[in-house]
């Protein structure tokens, strides 16, 4: 395990976007947390849709609060109720591979699943978790989508 000069362990973090190879990240990151000790923290980026140009009204559509329940919900059925790590829920506005950069600074790990399409595209690294392995400050474990 490794540890900050305070002797705690620093923390965990995990990309979520509802997708299967994300929630295998989760459910391997906090695996993870519960063996170290370390702090787990789960995070959801979201981003307003495009305009193409036009203006579009969203302020009746609450996209952070829906960000949340997704997180939630990803978490729950990834993990269940009886986690054996506390897990802290981020959600934050913003690209994805950014997001999970600026998250990483205090962490030890940063966890992040991949998933490709097609035969091709399956041996290649998706742009979110290519951007992390390459920018990160600490190391990246990237979890693939299981087969079918």
């Amino acid at each position: 395990m490794v540890v900050s000069e305070g002797n705690e362990p620093r923390s965990i973090v995990v990309g979520v976007d509802g997708s299967a190879s994300s929630r295998q990240a989760l459910r391997w990151a906090a695996r993870q947390a519960e063996l170290t000790g370390a702090p787990l923290r789960a995070v959801l980026a979201w981003q307003l849709p495009p305009g193409y140009g036009m203006p579009v009204d969203f302020s009746d559509t609450d996209f952070e609060g829906q960000a949340r329940r997704a997180l939630e919900d990803s978490v729950a059925e990834a993990l269940g109720e009886h986690l054996g790590v506390e897990v802290v829920l981020r959600v934050v506005q913003g690209h994805p591979a950014p997001v999970l950069i600026e998250e990483t600074r205090d962490a030890d790990l940063l966890v992040v699943g991949s998933h490709g399409r097609g035969a091709f595209a399956g041996m290649l690294l998706g742009s979110v978790s290519g951007h992390c392995a390459h920018h990160a400050p600490c190391p990246v474990l990237i979890v693939r989508e299981p087969r079918p």
